[in-house]
């Protein structure tokens, strides 16, 4: 598989919502939002839809029972290290969304997106994982 034929579907796992990013070298595809029971549904419909070649998931909250949920997968599941994804989904948020009006003046490390941004840090494990030579298997 040539690595501009990588289609990447990226979940941040969580208890209350999770955030998916189907991503290629093109960029993003699709993103969302859901709930942890949305997930298995969801991901097998972006699986036949977007080609989805591999999946990352990160390896924090609730990744355990969102692997097992997800385990028909014909593709190849990775468990990946999420740590420090918060902090850059935030700045990646405010850079598609600037701030506006008095919260400008807001520092950059104090503002807080007004929305759930749990798919920014599915763009990120997604990307990464289109920026490293592919493997095979599950981590």
């Amino acid at each position: 598989m040539t690595p501009s034929s990588r289609v990447v579907l990226g979940i941040d796992p969580g208890w209350m919502r999770c955030g998916l990013a189907v991503c290629d070298v093109a960029g993003v595809r699709v993103r969302a939002i859901v709930s942890p029971e949305e997930i298995p549904r969801l991901v097998a419909d972006w699986q036949a839809r977007y080609g989805v070649t591999e999946v990352v998931m990160g390896n924090r909250t609730g990744s355990e029972l969102l692997m097992t949920a997800i385990s028909f997968l014909t593709v190849p599941l990775f468990a990946v290290d999420e740590h420090g994804t918060t902090l850059r989904a935030r700045a990646r948020y405010f850079m598609d969304h600037p701030p506006r009006g008095w919260r400008r003046l807001v520092p950059k490390g104090l503002r807080i997106p007004p929305e759930p941004y749990d798919d920014y840090v599915a763009i990120l494990l997604a990307e990464t994982a289109l920026a490293v030579p592919e493997h095979d298997g599950v981590d």
